[in-house]
């Protein structure tokens, strides 16, 4: 089969009321990606004439992710079924000579799977053919009935079953490969005769049967590929699959994972070969990760690029940054957007970076944060330095030269320069540019007044004195009361 007689279809124009949500089925995600673009991407090693994605529910959304994935999208409406979305999607096939139809909401299928049902339907010269899978638990899908080894009879749906029929446990996975000349004319069969009122593409492969067509099924190898997300439950399953199965791939990669079921990586992510990933690490998005790295537990990096020998300590966050080579950042460090952290440099705990760039061998080791920063080579960022690079309305830059110290407890207000080898004080507030090789400081000058503590306790002292009498003369009162009462007792008697 010719790629350029081949076109893919993707059925993506149904709304999944079964899920509860207010968003399209199709665009929920699983995996990293959402469901219609796991379909797409699936679909793309094998070179199509064309992919046509039929949309109808949130149409304008479904169109905003596939169409950059170089899909043509046609609308659906209203939604009339499955064989109501082919005929729609007819003159967008143009002279394609076969079609593999997917459902948008069934992400699993893998490239070698959909290859292998083209080419099971190229070899058996069919008309139609069906990808199906074997499952312990049929319940709920529709049973494939086979009229011999290889050739199928009918797909019939649960409700339709027959006591025997409910005995079989090959499903219909949704999933076909149909010759379009043999199709078009079956599909102009196919009546409305159903609950709904709506033409079925299932109903299609009845007519063929009945034409004396050659009718096909393909047994997927997996029989997690043809699971659907009709449920959250659903959707869970299908991202844990989409996770194991990237684990395992760098794992056999040379990448060491340890409790792999805890870990999270998205599709786009590389590392290269002995990297260690600890437990509960996030790879999101197109995070690169060199050789011989170490990601440490709780460790979040998303669209982060890794040079060779990097280690991040645990529970670092680090987002669309680069680190060279033999970087160390964390414990707890925060890398936001825009940042680049030069070979041998290091970033400390609690220290947070935003659009700065860090020189090679330079380190800032606690409680600091470097906001639109760059800062050279072999310079030193004491703990509690602060760049002050928003007064309310501009953001300003912080530029630090080569072998600078930067003492603890300084605040640098931008836009400033310190220059090469020049040291700040530590606890200076520094507003005007510093000199190479030159002493910052601005502070207080210090004082130290002698005797003055022993004179400010004395004092105190003297203050509480009274107070204590106070309390005294009230605790007497009572007393004298009882004396008088006592007077008073005896005189009664004299008389």
């Amino acid at each position: 089969m010719s790629n350029n007689d081949l076109a893919i279809v993707i059925l993506a124009a149904g709304k999944g009321t079964r899920l509860k949500s207010s968003i399209a089925k199709v665009l929920h995600r699983a995996g990293g990606r959402t469901l219609v673009e796991q379909v797409v991407h699936a679909c793309t090693p094998l070179k199509p004439r064309e992919t046509v994605v039929v949309v109808g529910h949130q149409a304008e959304q479904v169109m905003a992710v596939v169409e950059p994935l170089g899909a043509v999208t046609v609308l659906q409406q209203p939604q009339n079924g499955t064989g109501h979305a082919m005929q729609v999607a007819k003159r967008a096939l143009g002279r394609a000579k076969f079609a593999i139809v997917l459902a948008g909401d069934a992400p699993l299928v893998r490239t070698e799977t959909i290859k292998a049902l083209a080419a099971t339907h190229h070899k058996g010269n069919a008309a139609a053919t069906i990808l199906s899978a074997v499952v312990a638990d049929p319940t709920g899908y529709g049973r494939v009935v086979r009229k011999s080894e290889t050739l199928v009879s009918a797909i019939v749906e649960e409700s339709q079953l027959t006591d025997e029929q409910r005995q079989i446990n090959e499903i219909n996975s949704a999933i076909y490969c149909f010759t379009l000349e043999k199709l078009w004319p079956a599909l102009a069969q196919v009546k409305p005769n159903n609950a709904h009122r709506e033409l079925y593409l299932t109903d299609a492969i009845g007519v063929l049967n009945a034409k004396g067509e050659t009718v096909l099924a393909h047994v997927a190898e997996d029989p997690r590929e043809v699971l659907g997300c009709n449920t959250r439950a659903d959707l869970a399953e299908v991202d844990r699959v989409f996770r194991e199965r990237k684990r395992t791939a760098l794992m056999d990669d040379g990448v060491t994972i340890q409790l792999p079921e805890t870990v999270l990586i998205d599709p786009e992510v590389t590392a290269g070969e002995d990297t260690v990933i600890e437990s509960a690490v996030q790879l999101l998005g197109k995070t690169k990760i060199g050789v011989r790295c170490t990601i440490r537990t709780g460790s979040v990096l998303r669209d982060a690029i890794l040079g060779d020998d990097v280690t991040v300590e645990p529970h670092c966050l680090v987002a669309e940054s680069r680190l060279d080579d033999r970087v160390i950042i964390g414990p707890f460090a925060r890398l936001r957007p825009d940042n680049h952290v030069k070979a041998d440099a290091r970033i400390g705990n609690f220290v947070e970076l935003k659009k700065s760039t860090i020189g090679e061998g330079t380190k800032a080791m606690h409680l600091s944060y470097l906001g639109d920063t760059k800062i050279g080579k072999k310079s030193n960022v004491g703990a509690g330095t602060i760049t002050c690079n928003y007064d309310g309305f501009h953001k300003y830059p912080t530029t630090i030269g080569n072998k600078t110290f930067i003492g603890s407890d300084s605040t640098l207000v931008a836009p400033v320069r310190i220059s090469d080898g020049a040291y700040i004080a530590a606890g200076s507030t520094i507003t005007e540019n510093v000199p190479a090789e030159a002493l910052g400081i601005a502070r207080g000058r210090q004082a130290n007044k002698p005797g003055w503590a022993a004179k400010k306790r004395r004092e105190l002292a003297a203050a509480e004195k009274p107070a204590k009498r106070k309390k005294k003369s009230k605790s007497r009162g009572p007393a004298r009361k009882s004396k008088k009462s006592k007077k008073s007792k005896k005189s009664k008697k004299r008389k």
